[in-house]
Protein backbone atom coordinates (compact mmCIF):
# COMPACT_ATOMS: atom_id res chain seq x y z
CA UNK A 1 0.00 0.00 0.00
CA UNK A 2 2.94 2.32 0.69
CA UNK A 3 4.30 1.70 -2.85
CA UNK A 4 0.89 2.58 -4.30
CA UNK A 5 0.93 5.95 -2.52
CA UNK A 6 4.40 6.77 -3.83
CA UNK A 7 3.38 5.85 -7.37
CA UNK A 8 0.31 8.11 -7.13
CA UNK A 9 2.46 11.01 -5.87
CA UNK A 10 4.89 10.55 -8.75
CA UNK A 11 1.98 10.50 -11.21
CA UNK A 12 0.63 13.80 -9.83
CA UNK A 13 4.09 15.40 -10.14
CA UNK A 14 4.21 14.36 -13.80
CA UNK A 15 0.67 15.72 -14.38
CA UNK A 16 1.53 19.14 -12.94
CA UNK A 17 4.83 19.24 -14.90
CA UNK A 18 2.92 18.58 -18.13
CA UNK A 19 0.35 21.23 -17.22
CA UNK A 20 3.14 23.76 -16.70
CA UNK A 21 4.86 22.76 -19.94
CA UNK A 22 1.73 23.04 -22.04
CA UNK A 23 0.19 26.18 -20.51
CA UNK A 24 3.33 28.20 -19.86
CA UNK A 25 5.93 27.06 -22.45
CA UNK A 26 4.23 25.66 -25.52
CA UNK A 27 1.33 28.11 -25.61
CA UNK A 28 2.03 31.66 -26.75
CA UNK A 29 1.01 33.79 -24.99
CA UNK A 30 1.07 31.70 -21.75
CA UNK A 31 -2.25 31.06 -19.99
CA UNK A 32 -3.12 32.96 -16.81
CA UNK A 33 -2.60 31.56 -13.32
CA UNK A 34 -6.32 30.83 -12.74
CA UNK A 35 -6.66 28.86 -15.98
CA UNK A 36 -3.47 26.91 -15.28
CA UNK A 37 -4.50 25.99 -11.74
CA UNK A 38 -8.00 24.98 -12.90
CA UNK A 39 -6.62 22.62 -15.55
CA UNK A 40 -4.19 21.13 -13.02
CA UNK A 41 -6.86 20.55 -10.37
CA UNK A 42 -9.23 18.89 -12.88
CA UNK A 43 -6.53 16.53 -14.16
CA UNK A 44 -5.33 15.73 -10.62
CA UNK A 45 -8.86 14.92 -9.48
CA UNK A 46 -9.35 12.63 -12.47
CA UNK A 47 -6.11 10.80 -11.68
CA UNK A 48 -6.98 10.34 -7.97
CA UNK A 49 -10.52 9.12 -8.62
CA UNK A 50 -9.41 6.74 -11.33
CA UNK A 51 -6.47 5.31 -9.45
CA UNK A 52 -7.09 2.50 -6.87
CA UNK A 53 -4.56 3.91 -4.45
CA UNK A 54 -4.13 3.85 -0.70
CA UNK A 55 -6.29 6.97 -0.47
CA UNK A 56 -9.35 4.93 -1.42
CA UNK A 57 -8.15 1.46 -0.68
CA UNK A 58 -7.63 -1.26 -3.26
CA UNK A 59 -10.64 -2.59 -5.07
CA UNK A 60 -10.64 -5.99 -3.48
CA UNK A 61 -13.60 -8.21 -2.72
CA UNK A 62 -13.68 -9.56 0.79
CA UNK A 63 -14.19 -13.24 1.30
CA UNK A 64 -16.08 -13.87 4.53
CA UNK A 65 -15.51 -17.37 5.85
CA UNK A 66 -18.68 -19.31 6.48
CA UNK A 67 -19.26 -19.98 10.16
CA UNK A 68 -19.76 -23.60 11.13
CA UNK A 69 -23.25 -24.52 12.31
CA UNK A 70 -23.88 -24.02 16.03
CA UNK A 71 -23.94 -27.46 17.70
CA UNK A 72 -26.76 -26.30 19.98
CA UNK A 73 -29.04 -25.61 17.05
CA UNK A 74 -29.02 -21.82 17.40
CA UNK A 75 -29.70 -20.99 13.75
CA UNK A 76 -31.27 -17.63 14.31
CA UNK A 77 -29.87 -15.71 17.27
CA UNK A 78 -30.96 -12.39 15.81
CA UNK A 79 -34.47 -13.73 15.27
CA UNK A 80 -34.66 -14.77 18.91
CA UNK A 81 -33.41 -11.35 20.03
CA UNK A 82 -35.99 -9.63 17.82
CA UNK A 83 -38.71 -11.87 19.22
CA UNK A 84 -37.64 -10.99 22.75
CA UNK A 85 -38.22 -7.29 22.13
CA UNK A 86 -41.91 -7.87 21.37
CA UNK A 87 -42.67 -10.84 23.59
CA UNK A 88 -46.42 -11.01 24.41
CA UNK A 89 -45.67 -12.23 27.95
CA UNK A 90 -44.56 -8.66 28.69
CA UNK A 91 -48.24 -8.11 29.54
CA UNK A 92 -48.29 -10.97 32.07
CA UNK A 93 -48.81 -14.74 32.25
CA UNK A 94 -52.29 -14.95 30.70
CA UNK A 95 -53.75 -17.56 28.30
CA UNK A 96 -53.83 -15.15 25.37
CA UNK A 97 -50.27 -13.92 25.94
CA UNK A 98 -49.06 -17.51 26.43
CA UNK A 99 -50.69 -18.66 23.18
CA UNK A 100 -49.17 -15.83 21.13
CA UNK A 101 -45.78 -16.42 22.75
CA UNK A 102 -45.89 -20.16 21.99
CA UNK A 103 -46.72 -19.46 18.34
CA UNK A 104 -43.90 -16.92 18.15
CA UNK A 105 -41.12 -19.05 19.65
CA UNK A 106 -42.08 -22.44 18.18
CA UNK A 107 -40.01 -22.04 14.97
CA UNK A 108 -37.10 -20.61 16.96
CA UNK A 109 -36.70 -23.52 19.39
CA UNK A 110 -36.87 -26.38 16.91
CA UNK A 111 -39.70 -28.09 18.74
CA UNK A 112 -42.68 -29.88 17.23
CA UNK A 113 -44.94 -28.75 20.07
CA UNK A 114 -44.65 -25.87 22.55
CA UNK A 115 -46.55 -25.54 25.81
CA UNK A 116 -46.61 -22.79 28.41
CA UNK A 117 -48.19 -23.39 31.80
CA UNK A 118 -48.63 -21.76 35.16
CA UNK A 119 -48.22 -23.90 38.27
CA UNK A 120 -51.64 -25.50 37.95
CA UNK A 121 -52.92 -25.56 34.37
CA UNK A 122 -51.98 -25.44 30.69
CA UNK A 123 -52.17 -21.88 29.39
CA UNK A 124 -51.12 -22.61 25.80
CA UNK A 125 -50.31 -25.65 23.68
CA UNK A 126 -49.30 -25.44 20.03
CA UNK A 127 -48.51 -28.50 17.88
CA UNK A 128 -49.06 -32.28 17.98
CA UNK A 129 -50.85 -33.43 21.10
CA UNK A 130 -53.08 -30.36 21.37
CA UNK A 131 -56.13 -32.63 21.16
CA UNK A 132 -55.56 -33.95 24.68
CA UNK A 133 -53.16 -31.42 26.23
CA UNK A 134 -56.06 -29.00 26.41
CA UNK A 135 -55.72 -25.33 27.26
CA UNK A 136 -57.28 -24.69 30.65
CA UNK A 137 -56.83 -28.27 31.75
CA UNK A 138 -54.73 -29.42 34.69
CA UNK A 139 -51.09 -30.40 34.21
CA UNK A 140 -51.04 -33.99 32.93
CA UNK A 141 -47.36 -34.87 32.61
CA UNK A 142 -45.05 -35.88 35.44
CA UNK A 143 -42.18 -34.00 33.83
CA UNK A 144 -44.04 -30.70 34.12
CA UNK A 145 -44.74 -31.14 37.81
CA UNK A 146 -41.13 -32.20 38.43
CA UNK A 147 -39.67 -29.11 36.71
CA UNK A 148 -42.02 -26.78 38.59
CA UNK A 149 -41.53 -28.43 41.98
CA UNK A 150 -37.73 -28.71 41.65
CA UNK A 151 -37.29 -25.32 39.97
CA UNK A 152 -34.84 -26.69 37.40
CA UNK A 153 -34.79 -27.88 33.80
CA UNK A 154 -35.78 -31.47 33.09
CA UNK A 155 -34.82 -33.32 29.88
CA UNK A 156 -36.69 -36.48 28.85
CA UNK A 157 -35.31 -38.78 26.12
CA UNK A 158 -38.08 -41.39 26.06
CA UNK A 159 -41.83 -41.25 25.78
CA UNK A 160 -42.49 -43.01 29.07
CA UNK A 161 -40.45 -40.36 30.87
CA UNK A 162 -42.91 -37.65 29.82
CA UNK A 163 -45.65 -39.29 31.82
CA UNK A 164 -48.58 -38.37 29.59
CA UNK A 165 -51.60 -40.56 30.45
CA UNK A 166 -52.91 -40.51 26.85
CA UNK A 167 -51.94 -43.81 25.11
CA UNK A 168 -51.78 -42.33 21.63
CA UNK A 169 -49.75 -39.23 22.52
CA UNK A 170 -47.23 -38.59 19.69
CA UNK A 171 -44.70 -36.77 21.89
CA UNK A 172 -41.44 -38.70 22.37
CA UNK A 173 -38.97 -36.26 24.00
CA UNK A 174 -39.28 -33.10 26.06
CA UNK A 175 -37.28 -30.29 27.58
CA UNK A 176 -39.12 -28.47 30.37
CA UNK A 177 -37.67 -25.29 31.90
CA UNK A 178 -39.27 -23.42 34.81
CA UNK A 179 -40.47 -19.82 34.48
CA UNK A 180 -39.72 -17.73 37.54
CA UNK A 181 -40.23 -14.28 38.96
CA UNK A 182 -37.29 -13.81 41.27
CA UNK A 183 -37.05 -17.00 43.33
CA UNK A 184 -40.72 -17.89 42.82
CA UNK A 185 -41.56 -20.43 40.09
CA UNK A 186 -44.73 -19.32 38.31
CA UNK A 187 -44.92 -21.75 35.40
CA UNK A 188 -43.01 -23.73 32.80
CA UNK A 189 -41.89 -23.62 29.17
CA UNK A 190 -42.15 -27.06 27.53
CA UNK A 191 -40.60 -28.00 24.19
CA UNK A 192 -41.69 -31.39 22.80
CA UNK A 193 -40.48 -33.41 19.82
CA UNK A 194 -42.06 -36.41 18.08
CA UNK A 195 -38.71 -38.19 17.60
CA UNK A 196 -36.00 -39.41 19.94
CA UNK A 197 -33.73 -36.34 19.92
CA UNK A 198 -34.84 -33.62 22.38
CA UNK A 199 -34.53 -29.91 21.68
CA UNK A 200 -31.23 -28.23 22.71
CA UNK A 201 -31.37 -27.76 26.47
CA UNK A 202 -29.31 -24.56 26.53
CA UNK A 203 -31.53 -22.95 23.90
CA UNK A 204 -34.70 -23.78 25.86
CA UNK A 205 -33.16 -22.51 29.11
CA UNK A 206 -32.10 -19.25 27.45
CA UNK A 207 -35.60 -18.73 26.12
CA UNK A 208 -37.09 -19.54 29.54
CA UNK A 209 -34.77 -16.96 31.10
CA UNK A 210 -35.92 -14.38 28.56
CA UNK A 211 -39.59 -15.16 29.24
CA UNK A 212 -38.95 -14.98 32.99
CA UNK A 213 -37.42 -11.52 32.56
CA UNK A 214 -40.52 -10.34 30.70
CA UNK A 215 -42.72 -11.76 33.44
CA UNK A 216 -40.68 -9.90 36.07
CA UNK A 217 -41.10 -6.67 34.13
CA UNK A 218 -44.84 -7.31 33.84
CA UNK A 219 -45.02 -7.90 37.61
CA UNK A 220 -43.16 -4.65 38.27
CA UNK A 221 -45.56 -2.78 35.97
CA UNK A 222 -48.53 -4.28 37.77
CA UNK A 223 -47.16 -3.36 41.21
CA UNK A 224 -46.33 0.15 40.03
CA UNK A 225 -49.85 0.62 38.69
CA UNK A 226 -51.35 -0.75 41.90
CA UNK A 227 -49.25 1.67 43.92
CA UNK A 228 -50.30 4.56 41.68
CA UNK A 229 -53.96 3.49 42.02
CA UNK A 230 -53.61 3.37 45.80
CA UNK A 231 -52.11 6.85 45.92
CA UNK A 232 -54.82 8.19 43.64
CA UNK A 233 -57.44 6.70 45.98
CA UNK A 234 -55.61 8.29 48.90
CA UNK A 235 -55.78 11.68 47.18
CA UNK A 236 -59.50 11.22 46.54
CA UNK A 237 -60.06 10.28 50.18
CA UNK A 238 -58.00 13.26 51.28
CA UNK A 239 -60.61 15.76 50.04
CA UNK A 240 -61.01 17.54 53.32
CA UNK A 241 -64.33 16.95 55.08
CA UNK A 242 -63.83 20.37 56.68
CA UNK A 243 -63.88 21.83 53.18
CA UNK A 244 -67.28 20.23 52.57
CA UNK A 245 -68.55 21.39 55.97
CA UNK A 246 -67.39 24.97 55.37
CA UNK A 247 -68.85 25.12 51.86
CA UNK A 248 -72.20 23.81 53.06
CA UNK A 249 -72.19 26.44 55.80
CA UNK A 250 -71.47 29.10 53.19
CA UNK A 251 -74.31 27.82 50.99
CA UNK A 252 -76.69 27.82 53.96
CA UNK A 253 -75.73 31.40 54.73
CA UNK A 254 -76.15 32.50 51.11
CA UNK A 255 -79.54 30.81 50.92
CA UNK A 256 -80.94 33.51 53.20
CA UNK A 257 -79.26 36.49 51.55
CA UNK A 258 -78.77 35.43 47.92
CA UNK A 259 -80.69 32.26 46.96
CA UNK A 260 -79.47 32.32 43.34
CA UNK A 261 -75.81 32.42 44.38
CA UNK A 262 -76.49 29.61 46.85
CA UNK A 263 -77.97 27.56 44.01
CA UNK A 264 -74.91 28.19 41.83
CA UNK A 265 -72.56 27.21 44.65
CA UNK A 266 -74.50 23.99 45.17
CA UNK A 267 -74.17 23.13 41.47
CA UNK A 268 -70.43 23.83 41.58
CA UNK A 269 -70.05 21.64 44.65
CA UNK A 270 -71.84 18.85 42.79
CA UNK A 271 -69.51 19.27 39.79
CA UNK A 272 -66.51 19.23 42.11
CA UNK A 273 -67.33 15.91 43.77
CA UNK A 274 -68.56 14.31 40.56
CA UNK A 275 -65.20 14.95 38.90
CA UNK A 276 -63.18 13.89 41.94
CA UNK A 277 -64.98 10.59 42.39
CA UNK A 278 -65.81 9.50 38.83
CA UNK A 279 -62.64 10.43 36.93
CA UNK A 280 -61.31 7.25 35.31
CA UNK A 281 -57.66 6.48 34.71
CA UNK A 282 -54.59 8.34 35.81
CA UNK A 283 -54.53 11.06 33.15
CA UNK A 284 -56.87 13.75 31.89
CA UNK A 285 -56.60 16.80 29.67
CA UNK A 286 -55.26 19.84 31.46
CA UNK A 287 -58.45 21.68 30.46
CA UNK A 288 -60.46 19.28 32.64
CA UNK A 289 -58.11 19.66 35.61
CA UNK A 290 -58.14 23.41 35.09
CA UNK A 291 -61.94 23.47 35.23
CA UNK A 292 -61.80 21.35 38.40
CA UNK A 293 -59.34 23.77 40.04
CA UNK A 294 -61.42 26.81 39.07
CA UNK A 295 -64.53 25.14 40.51
CA UNK A 296 -62.72 24.47 43.77
CA UNK A 297 -61.37 28.02 44.02
CA UNK A 298 -64.77 29.56 43.25
CA UNK A 299 -66.18 27.64 46.23
CA UNK A 300 -63.34 28.82 48.46
CA UNK A 301 -63.71 32.41 47.29
CA UNK A 302 -67.38 32.30 48.27
CA UNK A 303 -66.20 31.45 51.79
CA UNK A 304 -63.16 33.75 52.10
CA UNK A 305 -64.52 36.65 50.07
CA UNK A 306 -61.96 39.38 49.33
CA UNK A 307 -59.32 37.67 51.49
CA UNK A 308 -58.68 35.13 48.70
CA UNK A 309 -57.51 36.45 45.36
CA UNK A 310 -56.65 34.24 42.38
CA UNK A 311 -54.53 34.93 39.30
CA UNK A 312 -54.37 32.56 36.30
CA UNK A 313 -51.57 32.54 33.72
CA UNK A 314 -52.27 29.62 31.41
CA UNK A 315 -50.63 29.04 28.03
CA UNK A 316 -53.41 27.92 25.61
CA UNK A 317 -51.11 25.14 24.35
CA UNK A 318 -51.31 23.49 27.76
CA UNK A 319 -55.08 22.96 27.59
CA UNK A 320 -54.84 19.91 25.32
CA UNK A 321 -51.91 18.22 27.08
CA UNK A 322 -52.56 15.30 29.42
CA UNK A 323 -51.62 15.54 33.08
CA UNK A 324 -52.11 13.25 36.11
CA UNK A 325 -55.60 13.67 37.56
CA UNK A 326 -56.05 15.18 41.02
CA UNK A 327 -52.55 16.62 41.07
CA UNK A 328 -53.04 20.37 40.62
CA UNK A 329 -56.06 20.74 42.92
CA UNK A 330 -54.30 19.35 46.03
CA UNK A 331 -51.45 21.82 45.44
CA UNK A 332 -53.93 24.67 45.20
CA UNK A 333 -55.81 23.40 48.27
CA UNK A 334 -52.55 23.38 50.25
CA UNK A 335 -51.95 26.98 49.19
CA UNK A 336 -55.42 27.99 50.41
CA UNK A 337 -55.54 25.96 53.61
CA UNK A 338 -51.93 26.29 54.80
CA UNK A 339 -50.84 29.50 53.09
CA UNK A 340 -53.73 31.96 52.91
CA UNK A 341 -56.24 30.81 55.52
CA UNK A 342 -53.87 31.52 58.42
CA UNK A 343 -52.99 35.00 57.16
CA UNK A 344 -55.24 37.71 58.60
CA UNK A 345 -55.05 39.94 55.54
CA UNK A 346 -55.49 37.01 53.14
CA UNK A 347 -53.44 36.72 50.01
CA UNK A 348 -53.16 35.78 46.36
CA UNK A 349 -52.82 32.38 44.75
CA UNK A 350 -51.26 32.16 41.31
CA UNK A 351 -51.56 29.26 38.91
CA UNK A 352 -49.17 29.26 35.96
CA UNK A 353 -48.84 26.58 33.25
CA UNK A 354 -46.53 26.39 30.26
CA UNK A 355 -45.45 23.93 27.55
CA UNK A 356 -41.79 23.73 26.59
CA UNK A 357 -41.63 22.14 23.10
CA UNK A 358 -37.83 21.88 23.20
CA UNK A 359 -37.66 19.74 26.35
CA UNK A 360 -41.14 18.31 25.71
CA UNK A 361 -42.30 19.06 29.23
CA UNK A 362 -45.33 20.66 30.83
CA UNK A 363 -44.54 22.93 33.78
CA UNK A 364 -47.18 23.88 36.36
CA UNK A 365 -46.52 26.36 39.14
CA UNK A 366 -48.76 27.05 42.14
CA UNK A 367 -47.62 29.91 44.35
CA UNK A 368 -49.03 31.93 47.22
CA UNK A 369 -47.94 34.88 49.35
CA UNK A 370 -49.16 33.28 52.57
CA UNK A 371 -47.46 32.31 55.80
CA UNK A 372 -44.92 29.88 54.29
CA UNK A 373 -43.39 26.99 56.19
CA UNK A 374 -40.41 26.58 58.53
CA UNK A 375 -37.04 25.58 56.96
CA UNK A 376 -36.87 22.27 58.82
CA UNK A 377 -40.28 21.21 57.51
CA UNK A 378 -39.32 22.22 53.97
CA UNK A 379 -36.04 20.30 54.26
CA UNK A 380 -37.87 17.09 55.22
CA UNK A 381 -40.37 17.51 52.39
CA UNK A 382 -37.73 18.10 49.74
CA UNK A 383 -35.76 15.12 51.04
CA UNK A 384 -38.77 12.90 50.29
CA UNK A 385 -39.47 11.99 53.93
CA UNK A 386 -43.03 11.22 54.93
CA UNK A 387 -44.17 14.07 57.21
CA UNK A 388 -45.03 13.55 60.86
CA UNK A 389 -48.67 13.71 61.92
CA UNK A 390 -48.38 17.23 63.33
CA UNK A 391 -46.75 18.54 60.17
CA UNK A 392 -49.47 16.97 58.04
CA UNK A 393 -52.09 19.00 59.82
CA UNK A 394 -50.16 22.28 59.82
CA UNK A 395 -48.45 22.26 56.45
CA UNK A 396 -50.25 19.80 54.20
CA UNK A 397 -47.13 17.67 53.83
CA UNK A 398 -48.97 14.39 53.31
CA UNK A 399 -50.60 15.77 50.16
CA UNK A 400 -47.25 16.80 48.71
CA UNK A 401 -45.71 13.48 49.71
CA UNK A 402 -48.52 11.47 48.08
CA UNK A 403 -48.28 13.53 44.91
CA UNK A 404 -44.51 13.08 44.79
CA UNK A 405 -44.75 9.31 45.27
CA UNK A 406 -47.51 8.99 42.67
CA UNK A 407 -45.56 11.02 40.12
CA UNK A 408 -42.56 8.77 40.71
CA UNK A 409 -44.74 5.73 40.01
CA UNK A 410 -46.07 7.25 36.79
CA UNK A 411 -42.94 8.90 35.36
CA UNK A 412 -39.90 7.68 37.30
CA UNK A 413 -37.07 10.21 37.14
CA UNK A 414 -38.59 12.02 34.13
CA UNK A 415 -40.52 14.43 36.36
CA UNK A 416 -39.71 16.86 39.15
CA UNK A 417 -41.59 18.47 42.03
CA UNK A 418 -39.79 21.45 43.56
CA UNK A 419 -40.93 23.35 46.65
CA UNK A 420 -39.62 26.76 47.71
CA UNK A 421 -40.95 28.45 50.84
CA UNK A 422 -40.02 31.33 53.13
CA UNK A 423 -41.75 31.94 56.48
CA UNK A 424 -44.00 34.97 56.12
CA UNK A 425 -43.33 35.22 52.38
CA UNK A 426 -45.25 32.31 50.88
CA UNK A 427 -44.70 29.03 49.10
CA UNK A 428 -44.11 28.04 45.47
CA UNK A 429 -44.55 24.52 44.15
CA UNK A 430 -43.36 23.80 40.60
CA UNK A 431 -44.17 20.58 38.81
CA UNK A 432 -42.53 19.42 35.59
CA UNK A 433 -43.83 16.35 33.77
CA UNK A 434 -43.18 14.83 30.33
CA UNK A 435 -45.38 16.16 27.57
CA UNK A 436 -48.21 13.76 26.66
Amino acid sequence: MRGGSQLLAATLVVVWALVHLVTQVLVDPPLGVLATVTIGVVLSTAVVLGYPSALRGPRLSRVVPQRPPDPRGVRSGLAIADAGRSMPLRSGLTPDAARRTAELIRPLLGGDAIAITDTEQVLAFVGPGADHHRVGGALQTRVSRKAIDKGRTVVVHRRDGIGCPEPGCPLETAVVAPLAIGDRVVGALKVYRVHDEPAPRVLVEDMASMLSLHLELAEMDRERHLAADARLDALRAQINPHFLFNVLNTIASKARTDPEEARQLLLRLSDFFRYAVRQDGHFAEFAQEYFFVRTYLSLEQARFGDRLRVRYDIDPQVLTTRVPVLTIQPLVENAVKHGIADKVSGGTIRLRARVDPLTRTTSIRVSDDGVGMPPEVLARLTAGERPAAGERARHGGVGLWNISQRLGSLFGDRCSLDVVSEPGEGTTVELRIPLR
